[in-house]
């Protein structure tokens, strides 16, 4: 069985510290740029999720979980079916909470007390329900947390290379030539890259189609049609990448229960 939280209860920090919800959906769900007057945890049993915030992009495997503190404005998108739960924590308890959007690697004592906090109904928590809520808010608080993210960078130029890049990962120009491209000296933009994401231009664009290749892996797509869709002329260079960054290949990544 299947709850979900009205946008009236995610829009209010009245009411109990935390509430909870999960969804299952046969096709992809959309949900656009919008903000919450509470701190939000989301993630999925099965299935994957990406959510954009203005500061990156975070994908999320089933293993792990993305926090957006209040009012911070991002969007939602599933790749494929998917089982996905949330916690929306009331404003003043999320003092002690990440302050900014991060990806959080999940607990069975997180999933288990979401999964129950999911069941309640009414307003008002008992004892009991508040022990299980505060383990909530201590496992959001001390969960490590996981690199799965594309921060965006801050400078206007160096955003338009950025969108340019996800809008066509296919484009092999050099650095040189999109700094020529964005009007950015290309050592600006080489230094800029570096200062404003934490990646190399290289490093980004790799990441950026790695992110990708999660999504269309997660919808069904075979990894040699992957690796040609997000740049990839070389099956054995995307998937020595792919091993690179997450660990483990494609298949065995699907086949360890990451998704």
């Amino acid at each position: 069985m299947s709850y979900f939280i009205t946008p009236e209860q995610a829009m209010s920090s009245e009411g109990p510290i935390i509430i909870a919800g999960r969804q299952e959906r046969s096709v992809p769900r959309f949900v656009p740029v919008h903000a919450h007057a509470r701190g939000q945890l989301l993630g999925a049993s099965t299935g994957l999720l990406t959510i954009g915030t203005e500061a990156g992009q975070w994908v999320v495997p089933a293993i792990h979980a993305v926090w957006i503190p209040p009012h911070h404005k991002h969007s939602l998108q599933s790749h494929g079916a998917y089982f996905g739960w949330s916690v929306y924590v009331a404003e003043p308890e999320c003092a002690m909470l990440p302050a900014i959007p991060c990806t959080l690697r999940s607990s069975g004592l997180l999933r288990e007390a979401v999964s129950r906090a999911a069941g309640w109904r009414g307003g008002v928590l008992d004892q009991g329900k508040e022990r299980i809520a505060r383990v909530i808010l201590d496992e959001i608080a001390s969960l490590p947390h996981e690199d799965l993210g594309l921060p965006m960078p801050a400078d206007v130029r160096l955003v338009r290379i950025a969108h340019a890049l996800t809008g066509n990962l296919l484009d092999e120009r050099k650095a040189e030539d999109w700094a020529d491209w964005a009007g950015i000296p290309a050592r600006t933009m080489t230094r800029k890259f570096v200062v404003e994401t934490g990646f190399t231009f290289t490093e980004w664009r790799q990441r950026a189609r790695l992110m990708r290749a999660l999504e269309l892996l997660a919808a069904g797509q075979a990894v040699t049609t992957v690796a040609l869709d997000v740049g990839y002329n070389n099956i054995s260079a995307f998937i020595a990448m792919f091993r690179r960054v997450f660990g483990v290949t494609p298949t065995r990544y699907f086949a360890n229960g990451s998704l």
